[in-house]
């Protein structure tokens, strides 16, 4: 079928300073298949485009609602916005105002600018959908009344990809099975990516910062989380990653940076015969590397770097963790507070490593203890543990086979340009100098006698 062209169209409809088309009555006139091209200007929302057809923009032509419902509504299949800048939604989260509402499958919207929206790209019964290269910027709202940068509902088998958001509430993905979300950044929102009973969904190559939540998996079967940044999300939660009931996640790769928790588990996996697999990841400057609950059995954690952590286990409740694997076929993880030795010299530690120290455990029970996390108190109350047997509490986990230097971790997205690595690496040289000068000051110089 023919396109509607650019020159077609403004011979057919009259033409105003600021518009210069109809874009209405083009795409009333439009056939399925069609493509209108719209040049730049400022064009009246809301649009409703009831027709299988494709928009493209010219110099990124504004679609302005003036403040009042949606700015596009998508209710015909196979459509495809590209090229807009799209603007000014209303207000309300009972009508789930929004950006662009697709009501149909196989829609794409990519490489659009979405400003003082309150949902951004908002998908329902939408399978098989795109969205690709947009920017999202809510509204200047608190945050119990944003509406969410991204949702999926009911929309399986779609591509989130390339994607920047800031200052919405959630990236949501809810029953949309076999979805693949990559590349994305989502920064100062509450839930960076929020999963909720999805199966098969790739969660690769995005980086979450500054968030409450960085991402977080609630029921479900098969999430592979893999290469992701989660830097400085520390919210009410506070949570890097967080996984409540899920089946068969796998957590390879990420790097969990400077978060309140690098990873919240509770109780995942559900059923008997899953497992959740963490391996390979960073956890570094976090307050809390991992945080479970001791009810928490059947995970596999190997491979992975527990560098300069606040706590690098704790348990949320009392009780210590039973049948989980810390090493697997003789390789455990990395601990930067291990003081075992190698005296055979295969890499691998020739005494195990224990999570084990008063002071947290008294952490648990009295969380305003923090105060005097990394004081010399701490150190005090577990060397008396140590010498008082008694008061030793009860390991909460044990690696058999801990690593003697960090293994090689793959790269993620964010640090290359790396002034994040940049900063890990400064950290390290200055942790390292520190303990110089702490060795150096307390030498005491050798009297000499003449």
């Amino acid at each position: 079928m023919l396109s509607v062209l650019i020159a077609a169209t403004i011979a057919l409809f009259p033409l105003a300073a600021d518009q210069p088309l109809d874009l209405k009555a083009a795409l009333a006139a439009a056939q399925p298949g069609d493509t209108i091209v719209v040049p730049a200007g400022r064009y009246a929302g809301p649009l409703v485009i009831d027709t299988p057809v494709t928009l493209v923009g010219q110099d990124y032509p504004v679609i302005d609602a003036g403040g009042s419902g949606s700015v596009i509504t998508v209710n015909a299949p196979d459509v495809t916005i590209r090229g807009f800048e799209i603007r000014g939604s209303g207000a309300s989260l009972d009508r789930e105002d929004a950006g662009v509402t697709g009501l149909a499958p196989r829609l794409t919207v990519e490489d659009n600018r979405l400003e003082d929206v309150l949902f951004g790209v908002y998908l329902k019964d939408a399978p098989g959908s795109v969205v690709r290269g947009n920017t999202v910027a809510g509204k200047p709202l608190e945050m119990g009344v944003r509406g969410d940068g991204l949702r999926l509902w009911y929309s399986a088998g779609s591509l989130v990809e390339n994607n920047h958001v800031s200052d919405s509430r959630d990236m949501i993905v809810w029953y949309s099975p076999d979805s693949i979300i990559r590349g994305n950044t989502v920064e100062r929102s509450r839930y960076g990516l929020h999963f909720m009973v999805n199966e098969n969904v790739l969660i690769e190559e995005n980086v979450l910062r500054d968030n409450s939540v960085g991402i977080y998996l609630m029921y479900g079967d098969g999430y592979t989380v893999r290469r992701n940044l989660l830097f400085d999300n520390r919210g009410q939660s506070g949570y890097g990653l967080g996984l409540k009931d899920v089946d068969n996640a796998v957590v390879d790769g990420n790097y969990f940076v400077a978060n309140r928790v690098g990873v919240y588990n509770d109780h995942s996996p559900l059923s008997p015969n899953a497992t959740t697999r963490t391996e390979n990841n960073l956890f570094a400057y976090n307050d809390i590397a991992l945080w479970m609950l001791p009810l928490v059995e059947d995970n596999v954690t190997a491979g992975n770097v527990f560098q300069e952590n606040g706590e690098q286990i704790a348990l949320a409740g009392e009780g210590v963790l039973r049948n989980n694997l810390w090493s697997e076929a003789g390789r455990g993880n990395y601990w930067s507070d291990y003081a075992g030795y190698d005296a055979d010299n295969n890499g691998v530690g020739d005494v195990p490593y224990q999570a084990q120290s008063l002071f947290e455990d008294l952490l648990a029970k009295h969380p305003e203890l923090r105060l005097f996390q990394l004081s010399p108190a701490t150190d005090a109350i577990d060397l008396a543990a140590r010498a008082f047997p008694l008061f030793q509490p009860r390991p909460k986990m044990t690696d058999e086979h801990p690593l003697m230097a960090p293994p090689v971790l793959p790269a993620v997205p964010g640090l290359t340009p790396a002034p994040l690595a940049a900063n890990l690496a400064a950290s390290l040289a200055m942790l390292a100098a520190a303990a110089l000068i702490l060795v150096f000051a307390v030498r005491r110089p050798r009297r000499t006698t003449g």
